[in-house]
Parts: structure tokens; sequence; C-alpha cells
């Protein structure tokens, strides 16, 4: 369901995470085997948030990408969160 950024007072990351440049791909973190029935968009945002800024995330059947401002905050999500269990299944 859709929020309104304004009443959440947060404002709303992009959706973007495809871009192609090389800077984009090194600081992007793809997060599988994602129980995306119940894991959704701002609960990913709120465990990866920890690491560094986050530009945009995109949640698809299974899996997510999140997009962060630099590489260094990519590869410190990456190290703090892979095999922690979400939703019982470990990323």
């Amino acid at each position: 369901k859709p929020s309104n950024p304004t009443m959440t007072g947060k404002t709303q990351t992009s959706n973007v995470t495809n871009k192609n440049d090389p800077k984009s791909i090194n600081s992007r973190v793809f997060i599988g085997n994602l129980n995306t029935a119940i894991v959704k968009k701002g609960d990913i945002e709120a465990i990866f948030a920890k690491y560094g800024k986050i530009v945009g995330c995109s949640v698809h059947k299974g899996y997510a990408f999140v997009q962060y401002m630099s590489e260094r905050h990519a590869r410190a999500a990456v190290a703090g969160e892979n095999a922690r269990i979400i939703a019982g299944q470990p990323l």
C-alpha cells in the first residue's frame, strides 16, 4: 500500500536500483532468499539504513536490491547482514 511521505515525515527512497554506471553497480546490494510475502520495502530500508544513506530500494518476488550512496556502505551492509535470519529465512 502506498504511503504518504508527508504523513510519516520521511522522504521516500527511489525505486530505481538498476542504473548501470560503475559507481552505482558497486554501491548496490542484492538481497536474496527474501520472504517478500512478509518483508516489505520499509522493513528492508529499516534494516539496511544503519550502514549508510540508501538512495534506492526495489523489492521483487523473493529478492530485493538496496542502492547506497557509496560502495563502502554497500560492503558494510553485505558484511553485517549476510546470513541474517529475516522472517524465518537466512539472507
